[in-house]
């Protein structure tokens, strides 16, 4: 009887070589891993801002009426890291919350299939990034908040969430 699949594997556990030997390589292969993605939402301060959310200690993220941003919704999984932005007045990335209900119907909703999911916050970003400091940046050029800036739930990379994570810390 073969030992369990460790949950997850990345190169640099391997005890010996970087290099996977096949049995490694085939585990590897035959294991599915669900890795963490990324979001921004986007909400009024005057409707309700980080600070209100802060002080609920979590929300159901409700009344998204698009069908893309729907779709996004209906993507996140427990545990994804999102980006709490501010529109409208302040125009910045204030926190960072998380995925802590998957997408399930909008009890907001009277008619039509529309869903949403559970956010809790997780920390402030100590000194926001603006709008401005993200459309300066080429490396976040490819952002759908610069693409598309009308979408409320918007995924957002890995490589986006890190190079945003590295300008709070050089700016704090």
């Amino acid at each position: 009887m073969r030992g369990p699949i460790p949950p997850f594997f990345h190169p640099s556990i391997l005890p010996y070589s970087s290099t996977p030997s096949p049995l490694a390589r085939r585990s590897i292969t035959c294991y599915h891993v669900q890795m963490s993605q990324y979001w921004l939402v986007k909400q009024e301060p005057t409707t309700y801002s980080w600070g209100q959310f802060v002080d609920d200690g979590k929300t159901e993220w409700t009344g998204v009426r698009n069908f893309q941003a729907r779709n996004n919704l209906r993507a996140m999984k427990l545990g994804d890291h999102v980006f709490y932005y501010h529109s409208v007045n302040g125009k910045a990335i204030v926190g960072i919350a998380e995925v802590t209900k998957e997408a399930f119907r909008d009890p907001t909703a009277t008619a039509g299939e529309w869903w949403a999911v559970e956010l809790a916050p997780v920390r402030p970003i100590e000194q926001p990034i603006t709008l401005a400091q993200i459309k300066s940046d080429p490396r976040l050029a490819n952002m759908p908040l610069l693409k598309n800036p009308r979408l409320s739930v918007q995924p957002v990379t890995r490589f986006e969430f890190e190079t945003i994570l590295e300008l709070a810390k050089t700016q704090s």
